[in-house]
């Protein structure tokens, strides 16, 4: 990791992240696709916006600090993911940088599958909360972090208990494993879900890059509707799981609590 990505996001920079995302499903019935779809890398409290990049307005791309952190449609940015990690025991210090990793809104239209918040320090990642939505209106928080916050390797598997309704084609059941590898020349995150011999393994592959405006139309063109594009693939992909017979689960009642580690 480098300590680049720290000081870019500190300065307000935002990151582009076109990225290579694969889901394979394992078990009984096999599926697996793969997508190209373009998330940012920006600090929210000190993000500028750029050109057609807006800050808490309508734009071609834009970002609203509400839409993520605490409740869906009321999130409270960066000062929930700080509060979440200090009850878990995490102390802040003046040469943290909160990130997140996140697709932005296009046209106005918001959906992010999942969101990553990062506490990044210098080179190091000390702690990540993966910010799970389902096309349900829920949402859960996994909260990840070595016991004593030390820095999170790229080799290293973090587990916790899946609690969370993601699709009505698999068991709320079984654990996830991440991984997560942070650095200024590539991001990579890897999650394995397990469930005896029914599984999920999804990946997500970028090299960051400065958000620059013929990216943004660029991306626009080659992947257009952004997330409203996501959303149409995931219900393409649901008919696809359907037509090979796998059977439908209803939506369970939602955790208790809203994050989990």
């Amino acid at each position: 990791m480098a300590g680049g990505l720290a000081a870019i996001l500190a300065a307000g920079g935002v990151l582009h992240l076109p990225a290579d995302v694969t889901h394979a499903r394992r078990g009984a019935v096999r599926h697996a696709f793969r997508y190209g779809v373009d998330y940012l890398l920006l600090a929210p409290e000190t993000v500028r916006p750029r050109g057609l990049f807006r800050l808490g307005r309508f734009g071609l791309f834009s970002f609203c600090a509400t839409d993520h952190g605490g409740p869906r449609k009321a999130g409270n940015g960066a000062a929930w993911a700080w509060d979440v990690l200090a009850r878990a025991g995490l102390a802040r210090a003046s040469d943290m940088t909160m990130a997140l990793m996140a697709q932005p809104r296009f046209l106005g239209f918001w959906f992010n599958p999942v969101s990553f918040w990062m506490v990044l320090r210098g080179t190091d990642l000390l702690a990540v909360i993966a910010e799970v939505n389902n096309t349900f209106g829920q949402r859960h928080s996994y909260i990840c972090h070595h016991p004593d916050f030390a820095p999170i390797a790229p080799d290293d598997r973090l587990h916790t208990a899946k609690v969370f309704h993601v699709s009505p084609f698999q068991d709320v059941a079984g654990d996830y494993a991440f991984r997560f590898d942070v650095a200024a020349t590539d991001i990579a995150v890897l999650i394995r879900q397990t469930h005896g011999e029914e599984g999920l393994v999804a990946t997500l592959r970028s090299r960051p890059r400065p958000l620059r405006q013929h990216a943004l139309i660029a991306a626009a063109l080659r992947r257009p509707g952004g997330a409203l594009r996501i959303v149409a693939l995931i219900y393409w992909q649901a008919l696809r799981l359907r037509l090979k017979g796998v059977a439908y689960r209803p939506l369970p009642p939602k955790p208790a609590k809203d994050t989990s580690r």
